[in-house]
């Protein structure tokens, strides 16, 4: 995730900053959410989560263009090819919370074509996950700065950093430790950035966090930012169930 995510609310903008290139073999959960209003030409624009066959977990910052501007991409490793499923949306829910109240930065999509034998990422229901040094990964599509190439499946290691620490670095910015996770390094050099919005921070094998915002991207002293899943499980849980 990563300080540029998503300026504090705002538009997606999140990539992968110091990471390795990964494989949606390996992470089949991970989808690529494509909007028909990207400047990218591979549409790129955020990315989301399986959390079961017909249903995705993204940020809410991610989820404000109308339903039919919107395709999944599940298994393609690099935009720019055709491999992989993908699904128009058929209908967003996004946490009404958000954009009121600091935090809330989730959202539910219905995918319009399920995405049948993938396996799907369950929800960290437990708040307690969030413990300073949690060794979690962030998975992404987004931007590099130059650290990697552009529009290819990236992950990087974010280990939590502990919500103190964003509430002092982050001051001015509402980050709040009752629904936010702030993960990264305090020296820089690894994160989530524009791109990245919305997609999986996992742990423990499960979506721990979606990547939400943060200040630049992979900045000293400015980690990311990403929704606490388990703050929301149940609200998520029920928008799966629907």
């Amino acid at each position: 995730m990563s300080a540029s995510a998503a300026p504090a609310p705002g538009g997606p903008l999140n990539r992968i900053v110091g990471g390795e290139i990964a494989h949606t073999a390996d992470a089949p959960w991970a989808i690529a959410l494509n909007n028909s209003g990207s400047p990218v030409p591979s549409g790129q624009y955020c990315g989301a989560t399986l959390v079961a066959a017909n249903k995705i977990v993204t940020a809410a910052h991610c989820a404000t263009e109308a339903a039919s501007t919107y395709t999944a991409v599940q298994g393609r490793d690099k935009l720019s090819d055709t491999g992989g499923k993908t699904s128009a949306i058929t209908s967003i829910w996004a946490d009404p919370k958000y954009g009121s109240e600091p935090g809330h930065d989730v959202a539910v999509m219905t995918l319009a074509t399920p995405f049948e034998g993938v396996p799907a990422l369950a929800l960290e229901t437990s708040t307690a996950a969030d413990a300073a040094g949690a060794a979690s990964v962030v998975y992404g599509w987004g931007s590099t700065k130059n650290t990697g190439p552009a529009d290819t499946f990236q992950k990087v290691a974010v280990p939590v950093l502990g919500d103190a620490y964003c509430e002092k670095a982050y001051a001015s910015q509402n980050y709040t430790g009752a629904g936010e996770i702030c993960a990264g390094y305090e020296e820089g050099g690894k994160d989530s950035c524009q791109g990245d919005s919305g997609g999986p921070l996992v742990l423990n094998g499960r979506l721990f966090g979606v990547v939400s915002w943060g200040i630049g991207c992979a900045e000293a002293g400015n980690p990311g930012v990403y929704a606490e899943v388990a703050t929301y499980a149940s609200d998520l849980q029920a928008q799966i169930d629907s």
